[in-house]
Formats: C-alpha cells, structure tokens, sequence
C-alpha cells in the first residue's frame, strides 16, 4: 500500500464535500473528478468513509437485491469488446433461443425464497421492435408480474419506438436495465454498432413510459478516471435509478480478453466517488465483483454501495447466495427490503422508512 504524511488540505476539502452531500447539495465535475484522481491509501480510506456515511443517511442499512435470467443467450449482432454473447468474437458462451415460461417463473421462486427483490429478463440481442418477439417478452413479464414473487425487470437491449417502451410498461415491467458503459468520450472503443446517442434514446422513451431506470457501466476496460468521472455524472444527468457497477472479467476471445484487471482499492475508490455523486441512487456492484475484489467484497459496503447482484451471471458465475446472505448478515445490512419502490430517491429520502424522520427535511 502507498502511504503518505498526512495532508490537512485534502482532509478538510473531503470533509466539506461530505458534508454538503450529506446535506442535500451536489458536487461539480471538477470536484467529482479530484476525487477520482485520489491516489493514497490513506486519502482513499477517509473518502470511502465518507460515502460510507452518505449511504447510511441516504439508505440506513437496506441492502437492494438482483437477480437476472439470461433470456436468449448468444449471437447477439452487436460488437461490444467485453461481451462473450457477441457474434463477432468467438467464445465459449452458451447459445439458445427466448426461454419459456418455466425457467422464469423457477428463477422468481427461488430469488423469492432468498429475499431478492427484483429478476430481469435479459436477452442477447441488438433490440427489441413491434412484432411476435415482443408479444413473447410481455408474455413472460406478465407471467413474472403474476406470481408477487419479485418485481419484474428486464433488460432487452436499444428501443427505437415509444410503442414498444409503453407496451413493456403495460405488461408490468417496473424497471429497465440499459448500461451507457462507459463515458460518451470513450463509448465507442467499447462499441461501434450502436452510438452513445442510441442509447440515450433507448433510455428517453423508457422514461416517457414511466418505466425506472437502471443504468450504470463497465469500469477495467481501458478508460480513464476522467472516463469514470464522466459516465458517473451521465447517470445522475439521466435521473437513472439503480447504477450497476459491473468490473470488466477478461473473456477469452473478446477484444478484451488480456486486459490488465483493476487493483482493488482503485475499484473501490470509484464505487466511493459514484456515491457522492449519485448519493440517492442504488449503486448496485454487479459482475466481476468475485474475480476482482477476491476477498475485499465486503467493503463495496464501506465505500458506499447499497444493491447487489446475486446469483449467477449471464455467462459468468458468482458466489453463492447464501455466502452473499452470510456477508451482508455480518455486517448488520438487511437485504429484505419489501416492496422496493425507490421513494427514498426522492428529495430528502433517507431511506429509513420513518415518514417523520428528520432527515426527510433536507431539500437539495
């Protein structure tokens, strides 16, 4: 680890940014992107104890719970360069059509059984249009919407019509997952069959349905802390409310494949930094977690994270639910938060569920 003396400037410039998010106010991007260039141990210990407190006040200890199923897998026409499901790489990824009903309401059960809140429908595909596919999707968030086992979320790639946004918000679909990934700057080396503006559009109509928003990114994949910085303030732009931070696990046969993984202490500097700038959102640590962060997981906590993605991956596994259950227990956080419907994002939620709580007071 780095060390250094001690430098007061940096100590009370962290405290009086804390401070103000704590009280309801915002940090610019040039106060955002310091934080992202912290660089000594020490420093990033005192400013994930920050976020740590922001996420207390903004969350208490609620702890919000995902869980996916990988709808259609394989052979999707996009190129993204972390993607295994991509039909531009090869890879050892499974390959299968849009799931029937069984698996999906199995997949409802058992994160039921578990306390998770919420299971996206997530397919391997550029999109989804009016047709028969969609008719089918419906279908099956209807079928999850019917059991009352779990909120119905789904991730389904680029929409192109506010018909197809409203018919998904008809069926019962609560919430979308749909990454921007990365910085405008740096999107397109993760991509270039589809454009950062896509997905802004994709996201507007969403929006226009009335449907909540889950957005957030892949950090590893070559970008800079200014990337960081910039897709962090992109998401509080797009009023997103669960922000997935998924750390990029290197897939054999993907342009990305012999990356150099994160550090840990830079992974959770930026789940810090993401914090105070989206200190009402849900930062939700999603893929890679296990590979990377090994046996530091249990501080995405202490550097402000409030929702986890549990269960397996789309092409990847994850550690048990029950070892995640065990974790979050030893840390006195409660994953069984009933009936999640994000009003502690609202201005001066707190997450704590008092109504007359005094923290419900503070206005930005």
């Amino acid at each position: 680890m780095q060390s250094s003396s001690f430098d007061a400037t940096i100590h009370e410039r962290l405290s009086a940014l804390g401070q103000r998010v704590l009280h309801g106010g915002r940090i610019d991007r040039e106060e955002a992107l310091w934080l992202f260039q912290l660089e000594d141990t020490a420093d990033i210990f005192e400013l994930m104890a920050w976020a740590n407190r922001i996420r207390e006040h903004y969350k208490g200890n609620k702890i919000h719970l995902c869980s996916i199923v990988n709808a259609k897998a394989g052979a999707c026409s996009e190129n993204c360069s972390f993607c295994a499901q991509s039909a531009f790489h090869q890879t050892a990824s499974p390959r299968y059509g849009f799931v029937d009903p069984e698996p999906v309401v199995a997949a409802a059960e058992e994160a039921n059984r578990h306390g998770v809140t919420a299971v996206g429908l997530v397919a391997a595909w550029k999109g989804l249009k009016e047709g028969p596919m969609l008719d089918e999707v419906c279908d099956r968030i209807a079928e999850l919407k019917a059991t009352g086992k779990t909120r119905p979320d789904a991730s389904l790639g680029l929409i192109k019509s506010q018909t197809v946004a409203d018919r998904l918000k008809s069926a019962g679909l609560e919430c979308y997952g749909h990454n921007l990934e990365s910085s405008r700057r740096f999107f397109p080396q993760t991509c270039t069959t589809h454009t950062f503006d896509d997905r802004l559009e994709t996201i507007g109509y969403l929006k226009k349905a009335g449907i909540k928003i889950c957005s957030g990114g892949i950090i590893g994949m070559g970008e800079t802390r200014e990337d960081r910085c910039d897709l962090a303030l992109s998401l509080r732009e797009i009023g997103a409310n669960v922000c997935p931070i998924n750390i990029l696990n290197p897939i054999p046969g993907t342009p990305f494949e012999k990356l150099t993984p994160l550090p840990p202490m830079e992974i959770l500097k930026t789940i810090a930094c993401f914090r105070f700038v989206l200190p009402r959102q849900e930062i939700m640590i999603a893929g890679g977690r296990t590979i990377n962060l090994r046996d530091l997981q249990s501080m995405i906590f202490a550097a402000g994270a409030s929702a986890l993605m549990v269960g397996n991956y789309l092409t990847t596994l994850n550690q048990s639910v029950e070892k995640d259950l065990q974790m979050l227990k030893d840390l006195g956080l409660d994953p069984n938060w009933e009936g999640h419907d994000f009003a502690d994002q609202a201005e001066g939620g707190c997450g704590c569920g008092e109504k007359t709580c005094e923290t419900a007071a503070v206005s930005a």
